[in-house]
């Protein structure tokens, strides 16, 4: 298992990262051979609009899709490296997803939702069902464990994801457009978690199109057309 406290190495790190997708004859550039590092506690937005690369990050981010070129590393590991079986094991341990749809079982309900990562790492059930209400006590969800998504507003939805996203521990946080399915005053009631999560020391990578929703983090990485425009702070936030 990865331990990124154990070294001052970048808990994400991609080097000279190119991913190409190829149909028949025909070939595009998602990524074009990118640099980027993430430490332990950053909350970073990766910002861009709609092809500019930004979703293939967070795909590779995430062990979802595999680089054609360059190296990623999560937590000093060199990804590349790895079979199917321990990407698996990757996604389920290192990485918590926070996802735009929500991706909630509409018959289960909330602590039911948040154990399945449990429930695929091999955890007890009596152990499953105490550290998934923990989870929603975190995100302010103490008195909502029985209730079933349809019986929660959209903006608590999303809490329960984080909740599921927060149960295994994991190394980082990444989140794809996770208030793109909210209404304004939810997505602020989402952003103001993301926020407390940030203030406890959790590495967060955020996905948006949305310049308000990047501003709340506390660096943004400016996508467009494969490439990294810019790498700026947030002082606001950063200090």
């Amino acid at each position: 298992m990865i331990d990124p406290t154990t070294t001052d190495a970048p808990v994400i790190e991609l080097r000279g990262a190119g991913k190409t997708y190829r149909s028949g004859s025909i070939e595009f550039e998602a990524l074009k051979g990118i640099d980027l590092a993430i430490h332990a506690g950053e909350y970073v937005a990766i910002m861009g609009p709609s092809g500019s690369g930004k979703s293939t990050i967070m795909n590779v981010l995430g062990c979802l899709d595999t680089l054609t070129r360059g190296e990623y590393r999560l937590g000093g590991t060199d990804v590349n490296d790895l079979d199917e079986v321990e990407l698996a094991e990757i996604r389920n341990r290192q990485i918590g997803f926070v996802f735009q749809g929500f991706n909630l079982l509409s018959s289960l309900p909330a602590w039911r939702n948040v154990e399945l990562p449990l429930i695929y790492g091999g955890v007890p059930r009596h152990e499953r069902k105490l550290r998934a209400e923990q989870s929603l006590e975190r995100v302010g969800l103490g008195d909502r464990f029985d209730n079933r998504p349809g019986e929660l507003s959209g903006g608590q939805q999303q809490r329960v994801a984080v909740a599921r996203a927060l149960v295994g521990e994991p190394t980082m946080i990444l989140a794809d457009e996770p208030t793109g399915n909210l209404d304004s005053v939810s997505t602020q009631d989402v952003l103001a978690l993301f926020d407390e999560l940030h203030a406890r020391g959790r590495t967060i990578v955020l996905i948006t199109h949305e310049l308000e929703v990047a501003r709340r983090a506390a660096r943004v990485v400016w996508v467009r057309d494969g490439e990294i425009l810019r790498d700026e702070l947030n002082e606001d936030v950063a200090a």
